[in-house]
């Protein structure tokens, strides 16, 4: 048993660097599993700041001076941060308290489409059955209204620490875009001089997770406001809800689609029936996403990000479970982390010459 151990060590950690790696995850773990709530306004500002890092570069490539291009950049960011925080987020707040409000109503709308289901399908359903269903669904979502105008009530303690985020959040941003080159300077002042394994991870890291983070925040921009514009053409109730429901599936691929899928259908369902207006906003919920799977992704990533799908289920399944909805968010750049760790994990000599022959078979 300690001679696997032994050769194993000798093949994956026969370079300085490579343990010095692995410590540094084990902190980062320990930090986001200990302190995560904690870190949650500066792991989002490192983000927020990321993204508007890459605007700031543009304008600094077509000549723009880096203080010209760090002020453009951080006033889109506070546009966009402020008109989400203060005008997007309240209008679905309220959409959403209604939308609970019609929850009985919608229900007796469904036991009357479901109680011809029993002479139907005498075999599959029963009277019994879809009873019980029902009056299970009225006792939960009688009181959902209710439940969620109180809880806006009661989380009015909650609105300083919002306000504070709020205020927070930008100023961060601010000086993570002003002061980047200073702070990677002074991070890189507890590491080893010598560290081309690390050099090579962020590399490659720099340029996948920011084309997938950019290439993200564009899409749900654009799949969200196409969403909002054709349910409101539509006259589709919620509009703004479910837009922002679609814009926001859009980071998890596939899980996300299919989810997000219910609530629309649901909508128009009780709303219009099965008519013209339900196959209608079905039909153009559907080309979105024909649109933005063949054509609006290629466009934007261009194998950016090449995840196997089934890698992206599970690192969405797994930071998820661990995680909870930051792990959803994340999963996809986190299984990118992972992926350019394995590519960059120093190889022995032996590891790398029998690399050799399998690409040579």
């Amino acid at each position: 048993m300690l001679e696997i151990f032994e050769k194993w060590y000798r093949r994956y950690l026969f370079e300085e660097e490579s343990i010095l790696l692995l410590v540094l995850l084990a902190l980062a773990l320990v930090l986001l599993a200990t302190m995560g709530d904690i870190l949650a306004p500066v792991l989002a500002a490192i983000v927020l700041a990321y993204l508007a890092q890459g605007l700031s570069s543009r304008l600094q490539r077509i000549g723009l001076p880096e203080s010209f291009g760090v002020a453009i950049a951080f006033l889109v960011f506070i546009g966009i941060f402020f008109g989400v925080t203060l005008g997007l987020l309240p209008l679905v707040w309220r959409q959403l308290i209604s939308l609970a409000s019609e929850a009985p109503r919608m229900l007796d709308q469904a036991q009357q489409f479901l109680v011809v289901l029993p002479d139907r399908y005498p075999t599959v359903f029963s009277e019994a059955q879809l009873r019980g269903f029902v009056t299970s669904a009225q006792a939960e979502f009688a009181g959902l209204g209710q439940t969620l105008v109180t809880r806006s009530l009661a989380s009015i303690p909650s609105i300083l620490t919002v306000m504070v985020y709020m205020i927070l959040i930008p100023m961060l941003v601010f000086f993570f875009l002003k002061d980047r080159n200073q702070i990677l300077a002074w991070l890189g002042g507890f590491l080893p001089s010598n560290r081309p394994l690390l050099r090579r991870i962020w590399s490659e890291m720099d340029i996948q997770v920011s084309n997938y983070a950019r290439g993200k925040f564009v899409e749900v921009i654009i799949v969200g406001g196409v969403t909002y514009f054709a349910f409101v053409t539509l006259g589709l109730n919620y509009a703004a809800l479910l837009a922002l429901l679609v814009g926001l599936s859009v980071i998890v691929p596939y899980i996300g689609a299919a989810l997000v899928t219910l609530p629309i259908v649901a909508v128009a369902f009780f709303q219009w029936g099965i008519g013209s207006e339900f196959y209608w906003t079905v039909g153009v919920y559907l080309v979105i996403q024909a649109l933005d799977g063949n054509v609006l992704v290629p466009l934007l990533f261009s194998e950016a990000v090449n995840l196997h799908p089934v890698a992206i289920i599970l690192a969405v399944l797994f930071f998820g479970g661990i995680w909870g909805l930051w792990g959803v968010f994340f999963a996809i750049p986190l299984a990118t982390l992972i992926k350019a760790i394995l590519n960059a994990w120093p190889r022995s000599q032996t590891q790398a010459n029998e690399q050799t022959q399998d690409n040579e078979l």
